[in-house]
């Protein structure tokens, strides 16, 4: 395993571990100085084309427990948890973007990939890194680049 993929399951690794203990006074602070070495992981391994990408024998991601902890996050976060997004309107309640939304995307694909890799030898690692790919192409890699701007903007602000 090369030591850019190892870099890349300890992140994934430790963010996982961050999410699930969430209830630290410092785990978003931990999570803002995460995003942007997970997006260089991701980055440094390089992308495919998509085509090439798939992991075999992929299990659904289980909705409820989705669900169950976007809504935790979304209450840890309170007040900063909502931002705008460039195509919402004026009104307050009309944010459409949810970091809560996009930590517990990130974290649905790479736990999924993290499981898988704890059920197999360590060749599965080739798999779960083109699922990760192909996921980060197709849809976490909106998330990591939004929940990166937020947790800026609230640094910024003087909320994180």
């Amino acid at each position: 395993m090369s030591p850019e993929l190892r870099n890349l399951l300890a992140i994934a690794r430790n963010y996982c571990h961050l999410i699930e203990h969430s209830d630290t006074e410092q785990w978003l602070d931990d999570i803002a100085e995460l995003l942007p070495q997970m997006h260089a992981a991701i980055a440094r391994l390089g992308l495919r084309p998509r085509s090439e990408d798939a992991l075999p024998g992929e299990e659904p991601v289980d909705l409820d427990q989705r669900f169950d902890l976007y809504v935790q996050l979304k209450s840890l976060l309170g007040d900063n948890d909502p931002y705008w997004m460039e195509y919402d309107g004026q009104d307050a309640q009309q944010m459409s973007g949810s970091l809560a939304d996009d930590l517990t995307d990130i974290y649905c694909e790479l736990k999924r990939g993290l499981e898988a890799l704890g059920r197999t030898e360590e060749e599965a690692a080739l798999p779960v890194l083109n699922g990760w790919r192909q996921g980060y192409q197709l849809h976490w890699g909106q998330h990591l680049l939004d929940a990166e701007r937020h947790l800026y903007l609230l640094y910024q602000e003087g909320r994180l």
